[in-house]
């Protein structure tokens, strides 16, 4: 069955649908006409269109629409680990939390540093049909950090990469960063760091300070990630190029990249939900869940970020979803491997601690979650506003539902939510990519392109 992804001629047979009563950005209730791939009418007239003859009703009373949800650090383990993760089992939890878009990390086996491997990694996202998967090319040939990957060449493939980055592993030589900044310029492209000085981490479990000391484990101090980031925002200002910064987590990144911006530094920052919400206290029962790079902070760090989300100095959200395979995290602490599920839970985190902290409204929502993402990655018909002649590509959200998570009910291969048995605010209820209902009334759609 063909998807939205899959082929862009079949766009003109979605049939027309008509959302009634929904909240574009948590304000007045009024009617969208989706038709032909795109918003086709607003208002309370729509319905009088003549696109809306034999149009198929939605009742989105009481939703608050947000324009399709993207994740601009997403990984989806295949090729190399799809017993942890598939790009289809993926493109479902991405659907199913609200997005429309997913960058794909490069952290394959083999590793996403070609133009083969990420145009396998794309035409898989096409055939899945459910999010539109974009592929993150690898900064260094196997991540090793030793020389440049094809930079030029996945920039040109059928997967037209912009955004590179080495994830899970820091670009720690100043000479080949400089270079790889340098190369982008000539595309526009965007190098994303995992800012982590690796000489200051060896052996690192769990933030340094009071916690870590008195749970015995090694320490991953502030510093090892915010000396990257200095060293970084002083290279992209002396280049002149593009740079992300992958989940910050300190008070001091914070700082860092807002005194960087105000320099006129092009950098762009993301924050994880976990990192949101979650504090290093939850290492203290010594479940490998909680294990993550960058590690849990502190309560003074969780504070800043939010605050950095709130202002505009960090840019995005970004979920970091890393599944994991049983035996990769139900082990012991030293052992585990890092990372946490993200995909079908980062709106509602972000509703917890955001939203009804009144540090955001939904606007403020869209614009951390689907437009700066979309405008960072380079996705034009991604995170673009809720109105006429616009893509029919967006989330209808209930904001008073709350849900309580179980990782065995999530879509993903693997388990590992740090929110399991948690109670969470707001509910993705349907999930419309180009007109095309991938998740309707909180389920995958059995097809793509199936109507309501």
């Amino acid at each position: 069955m063909t998807g939205p992804n899959g082929a862009e001629d079949r766009v003109t047979e979605v049939p027309a649908l008509l959302v009634t009563g929904a909240r574009p950005y948590g304000e007045e209730p009024t009617d969208l006409l989706l038709a032909g791939g795109v918003i086709a009418a607003t208002g309370p007239d729509a319905h009088r269109h003549p696109a809306a003859d034999g149009a198929r009703r939605l009742d989105a009373t009481g939703l608050v629409a947000l324009p399709g949800l993207v994740d601009l650090h997403t990984h989806l383990r295949e090729p190399g680990r799809e017993d942890a993760e598939t790009v289809e089992s993926g493109s479902r939890a991405a659907a199913l939390g609200g997005y429309t878009a997913v960058f794909a990390m490069p952290n394959t086996d083999p590793v996403a540093d070609t133009a083969g491997v990420v145009e396998q990694v794309y035409r898989l996202g096409r055939d899945a049909g459910l999010v539109d998967v974009q592929p993150i090319g690898a900064v260094t040939v196997g991540r090793r950090g030793e020389r440049l990957a094809e930079l030029g060449a996945m920039a040109t493939s059928a997967a037209r990469v912009r955004v590179f980055s080495d994830d899970g592993d820091c670009v720690a030589d100043p000479l080949l960063m400089r270079r790889a900044l340098e190369y982008v310029k000539a595309f526009d492209g965007v190098v994303a760091q995992h800012a982590e000085e690796p000489r200051l981490t060896v052996g690192a479990q769990l933030h340094e300070g009071e916690v870590s000391g008195r749970l015995g484990m090694t320490g991953w101090p502030a510093v090892a990630e915010e000396a990257i980031i200095a060293r970084d925002c002083l290279l992209a200002a002396h280049v002149g190029s593009r740079l992300h910064v992958c989940h910050l987590s300190t008070a001091g990144s914070v700082g860092l990249v807002a005194a960087a911006k105000a320099s006129g530094t092009r950098v762009t920052a993301e924050v994880t939900p976990h990192h949101l919400l979650l504090t290093d206290v939850r290492a203290e029962g010594y479940d490998p869940v909680f294990k993550v790079n960058p590690p849990l902070r502190t309560d003074a760090d969780v504070d800043a970020v939010r605050a950095g989300l709130a202002d505009g100095t960090i840019d995005v959200v970004a979920t970091d979803h890393a599944p994991h395979a049983v035996q990769d995290k139900e082990c012991e602490w030293d052992q585990a491997r890092p990372g946490m599920l993200g995909l079908q839970t980062a709106l509602s985190v972000v509703v917890a601690t955001m939203v009804r902290t009144g540090l955001l409204d939904w606007r403020g929502v869209a614009r951390v979650m689907s437009e700066a993402p979309a405008r960072i990655g380079g996705l034009a018909d991604h995170g673009r506003p809720l109105a006429e002649g616009e893509p029919a590509t967006l989330v209808l959200v209930d904001p008073d539902a709350v849900w309580t998570v179980r990782g065995t009910e999530l879509a993903s291969r693997s388990t590992n939510t740090p929110f399991e048995g948690m109670e969470l605010p707001g509910r993705v209820v349907h999930t419309v990519l180009r007109g095309w209902p991938t998740v309707v009334d909180g389920r995958i759609a059995a097809a793509a392109g199936v109507g309501v």
